[in-house]
């Protein structure tokens, strides 16, 4: 429940900072938010725009938020050894060499993110290093790995950007049939209304998001299995039914290796149970 509202907070905050540059550009160009070929356009651009914002800083995000430390020298040989892992992985899936990281937690998780493949991260916990064997770690890796060459970070942020955009559209023209009139229109609750109809369609709207992240999960195991082996990615699986809850929250976890279980509801969950995903390796050839 703490990573789902987490996740949602993340995204809702960068829509609704845009939608407050976008509702003084509205102001000063004279735009009706009423429902326009032009306030669709200016929606598109400032949805587009907030996901991208997002995907560029991503990066530097996880970095902030997790405490990663960038492995440039190695400090030991299990830090050397995930140096050259992740180097031969890159080079057998066809993408440039990943920053490679390290962050503090307990619990078994890493993730890959960054705006490109050519900027991208991949980090691991001290938890999962600690509780899993070399193969299984492997598996891990080339898991991540997979999110990269596959394109998942630019993906998931094209599909933020259409939601952000009929988020925000839909807000304002469902605001302005509420308040009717042009003296109402431009008034502090009309705005008010306007932010609060993009947070209610904003968190229906992640059932849209979280869908393709649970796509593209089924897709980055299939992508480890071919990298490193159908049965390490399905071992490294089941090593993670055996531990702890995710700890990582907010965009990250879109591309966390483990997602917990939501009490919510299917719909709401950013990771296929690990049950499901073991069954789809299993059935693969």
């Amino acid at each position: 429940m703490k990573r789902i509202l987490l996740f949602l907070a993340t995204n809702l905050a960068i829509l609704l900072v845009v939608s407050v540059v976008f509702n003084i550009v509205i102001a000063a160009t004279g735009i009706d938010a009423r429902g326009s070929a032009g306030l669709l356009i200016f929606c598109a651009l400032f949805g587009f725009g907030g996901a991208f914002v997002s995907l560029w800083i991503s990066r530097w995000m996880a970095i902030r938020s997790t405490g990663a430390r960038v492995i440039d020298q190695p400090r030991n040989q299990s830090e050397e050894w995930l140096l050259k892992m992740v180097q031969k992985q890159a080079q057998k899936a066809g993408i440039p060499m990943p920053q490679v990281a390290v962050y503090q937690s307990p619990s078994p998780n890493a993730f890959a993110t960054g705006r490109s493949k050519n900027h991208s991260l991949v980090a691991v916990s001290t938890g999962l290093l600690q509780s899993m064997n070399a193969d299984e770690v492997e598996a891990v890796l080339a898991h991540e790995v997979s999110h990269i060459a596959n394109g998942d970070m630019v993906t998931l942020t094209l599909i933020q950007g259409v939601v952000n955009t009929f988020v925000m559209f839909f807000a304002r023209i469902i605001a302005s049939a509420i308040a009717r009139g042009d003296n109402q229109r431009g008034s502090f609750a009309y705005y008010g209304l306007v932010m609060l109809l993009e947070v209610v369609f904003g968190i229906l709207a992640s059932v849209i998001v979280m869908w393709f992240s649970r796509q593209r999960e089924f897709r980055a195991d299939a992508g480890s299995a071919d990298l490193a082996g159908k049965q390490k990615m399905i071992a490294a699986l089941r090593r993670l039914q055996q531990g702890r809850e995710s700890e990582l929250d907010g965009t990250m976890l879109a591309f966390g290796i483990k997602g917990k279980r939501s009490t919510i509801g299917r719909l709401f969950m950013s990771h296929p149970p690990l049950e499901e995903r073991i069954h789809a390796l299993e059935q693969r050839r």
